[in-house]
């Protein structure tokens, strides 16, 4: 029995022996080392690829953080503008709506003054005129001491009108 098992595996080793010998004639390690190889390369191509695209798309970001960054700081710049603008025409605002405050008192005032003046000369109007009727009244009431009562009227005018 030890002769049988000894004689199976001579034959297992002879089998095996020329098993080795056709994959050596047929060149087969040669084969199974191209084709993991090749399977080498193409990783390796993959891997190649796969970095390029991860350096375009980081180049990608950092354009699109620098457009970003640029936008943001021309949207501050142009609220600044904004807000100076704004203060500007508010400034403005307050200054025209002064002026024309300024303007409304001062025609209000002349008007006054000269609602003033005119109410002034006519009572000053309808006292001359009351006064000389009253003097014609009392000159014709009393003829002989009419020369000094037209001096004193025309002296009380003269001071009214003064």
């Amino acid at each position: 029995m030890d002769l049988q098992h000894l004689e199976a595996e001579v034959f297992v080793a002879i089998g095996f022996a020329i098993f080795i010998a056709i994959l050596l004639k047929l060149r087969a390690p040669h084969l199974l080392v191209g084709a993991i190889d090749s399977r080498i390369d193409k990783v390796k191509g993959e891997l190649a690829e796969a970095q390029r695209l991860r350096s375009e798309a980081e180049a990608l970001l950092a354009s699109f953080e620098q457009k970003k960054a640029e936008a943001e700081a021309e949207a501050a710049a142009i609220i600044a503008a904004a807000k100076v603008e704004a203060e500007m025409i508010a400034s403005e605002s307050r200054k025209r709506l002064d002026e024309w405050a300024a303007r409304g008192d001062k025609q209000i005032n002349d008007k006054i003054a000269v609602a003033e003046a005119q109410a002034v000369a006519e009572v000053r109007a309808a006292a001359a005129d009351a006064a000389t009727k009253i003097a014609e009244a009392v000159l014709r009431a009393q003829p002989a001491s009419g020369d000094s009562l037209v001096t004193e009227g025309i002296k009380g005018l003269k001071a009214l009108r003064a």
